[in-house]
């Protein structure tokens, strides 16, 4: 039952949280910029780390580590279609940013877009453990918050 309440509470503090209280600096604005222009794992790995980096210290939160691969994404199929792609993801216990670079089935670059989109994404998740002390679950605040940083950033 305390179980229960404790979820309840987490999921009610996330949603009730629908921006992010902080405001990222023109350098971050300008590594996030940097970042859709690039494709290659490598450039994407070291523009990844100073973005995580200066979202990290605009938010005044402990930095987070990130590993890219050049590999596929991991995906299920059933009956010969995709049915579920993990895009990256994120562990809180040791502060670690892991995403793939090439798509689940055809094994092309990331669109810079898509790429964007789930280092925010997963930073968030970090900005949710450290920042907010959640469990941070996608709610519908999370989705809130990162809208939120999606426009400040660009």
């Amino acid at each position: 039952m305390i179980f229960r309440i404790i979820r309840r509470s987490n999921y009610e503090k996330s949603n009730s949280i629908l921006s992010i209280d902080f405001v990222p600096s023109e350098k971050t604005s300008v590594l996030t910029k940097k970042l859709l222009n690039s494709s290659d794992y490598k450039e994407r790995q070291s523009l990844g780390e100073k973005l995580l980096n200066a979202l990290s210290c605009d938010a005044k939160i402990s930095p987070v580590a990130l590993k890219i691969s050049d590999t596929h994404q991991w995906h299920k199929k059933r009956n010969g279609r995709t049915v579920f792609k993990q895009y990256g993801y994120y562990r809180p216990k040791s502060k670690y940013i892991y995403i793939q670079n090439l798509t689940a089935v055809r094994g092309q670059t990331l669109a810079p877009k898509t790429f964007l989109n789930t280092i925010i994404h997963e930073w968030l998740h970090h900005y949710d453990t450290e920042k907010l002390k959640l469990r941070s679950i996608h709610t519908k605040g999370f989705y809130m918050r990162l809208s939120s940083l999606k426009n400040n950033l660009l």
